[in-house]
């Protein structure tokens, strides 16, 4: 039997990269987003390259994480003078520790000697933070106090060689670092935030647990997921169940979007155990969850009984330590059965959270393909579309307002 060859124009092509796909030579100009700053309903997602690009994190490292302010933490985890944390946020160093004043300061984590970085972890100082090389020491208020060895050394004035202050503001009990030191203030940048949820007393509360992980993507991504219902159907179908959010309008750099339901979703569906709702909740806050993005990535959960914050610190354009942090009404934790309860908390959250984390670095291994494309938004993602405005009006070279919208806010 002979075989008949096909026709030319029949055989199967391989795919060629479309010009759509290729990472352009200047990813600032604003030209290539054009799709991204149509109204919701008409644009498309940030493109891939936004996710991977070394260069576009750094301008992201420059022009947002450098100069705006990061949640980095709760004043409790540091009560009593000499108690201090540190943290690395894009690649800088940062002491923050509680002063002889109790008052909470950041400072660079680097000594002015030969650079070494200090300290590490957490953990209290006696009096002093002492240098591990050569026994610099600092006072708490950052002044160099101690110079073994430098008697001899002309012109030496230890009264210039203190550690270098970062910026630093709190809010209920919240720690935030700005690096940049005209930037507008914390009360500034958060708007009409304090006001809206000031019913959640945030400052009677008390963080009850701190987890770290590292994960393999992108900021943005995880962002993004937390804001956005779409995906609950599909990612926690056998956990979470279907969420449904309600973006509201917000003033200052912070959205939000709400989910109602008369159960606190801060425990699994079926479980018929729970903490006592916050007294002082009312209206809406009172039956359902508040989902919050602080730009740029610090994400929150307000439930009827207690909050839920993850804080993200970018290591690079596809990898990122996140921070679970869970906290309660003080008066709550200090309940006899609290222990045995909360946990069933800390199991919702140990269950769902490594789903989001999958999906996010399937969706990252999947963006550093040579094929990957990005395309429209649904209805259930106006929060993804105002997070990639929000982005662009930073680091694009001359950014163009986004179209107006309803749902482009803050």
């Amino acid at each position: 039997m002979s075989l008949k060859l096909l026709p030319v124009s029949l055989k199967p092509k391989l795919l060629s990269r479309d010009s759509d796909m290729k990472t352009p030579e200047n990813i600032f100009d604003p030209k290539h987003y054009s799709d991204v700053r149509l109204p919701v309903m008409q644009a498309n997602l940030l493109p891939p390259w936004c996710y991977t690009s070394q260069e576009f994190y750094e301008r992201e490292v420059q022009e947002i994480f450098m100069k705006i302010w990061n949640l980095v933490g709760r004043v409790e985890q540091i009560p009593n003078p000499g108690d201090y944390f540190t943290l690395k946020l894009v690649g800088v160093e940062v002491i923050v520790l509680c002063d002889e004043n109790h008052d909470v300061r950041a400072f660079a984590n680097t000594c002015r000697h030969r650079g070494c970085r200090l300290l590490t972890g957490e953990g209290h100082c006696e009096k002093r933070i002492r240098c591990p090389y050569h026994s610099w020491a600092y006072a708490f208020d950052g002044r160099l106090v101690g110079a073994p060895g430098m008697k001899k050394t002309v012109d030496f004035d230890q009264s210039q060689l203190g550690l270098f202050p970062i910026r630093l503001e709190t809010w209920e009990g919240f720690i935030f670092l700005c690096f940049d030191d005209h930037s507008e203030s914390l009360m500034e940048y958060l708007g009409d935030f304090p006001e809206r949820f000031s019913q959640y007393k945030f400052s009677d509360m008390v963080c009850t647990r701190r987890k770290e992980t590292v994960i393999d993507c992108n900021w943005k991504l995880l962002t993004e997921n937390a804001m956005e219902g779409f995906h609950t159907g599909t990612v926690h179908r056998d956990s979470l169940g279907i969420q449904k959010l309600t973006v509201e309008e917000t003033l200052g750099q912070w959205v939000t979007a709400f989910h109602e339901s008369s159960k606190s979703i801060a425990t699994l569906p079926g479980e018929d155990i729970s903490l006592p709702r916050i007294e002082s909740l009312s209206g809406r806050a009172a039956k359902g969850t508040y989902f919050v993005l602080i730009y740029p990535c610090s994400t929150w959960a307000c439930n009827q009984d207690g909050v839920f914050c993850i804080e993200q610190y970018p290591d690079g354009p596809t990898r990122t330590k996140i921070v679970l942090v869970s906290c309660f009404p003080k008066k709550v934790t200090e309940q006899d059965d609290f222990d045995r309860i909360v946990d069933r908390y800390y199991h919702r959250i140990d269950y769902s959270v490594p789903e989001d984390i999958w999906i996010s670095e399937e969706q990252q291994a999947g963006l550093t393909s040579t094929f990957s494309t990005t395309s429209r938004l649904s209805s259930e993602e106006p929060i993804v579309h105002s997070i990639a405005n929000w982005v662009l009006d930073r680091v694009l070279d001359d950014p163009q307002p986004p179209a107006l919208n309803e749902a482009t806010t803050g």
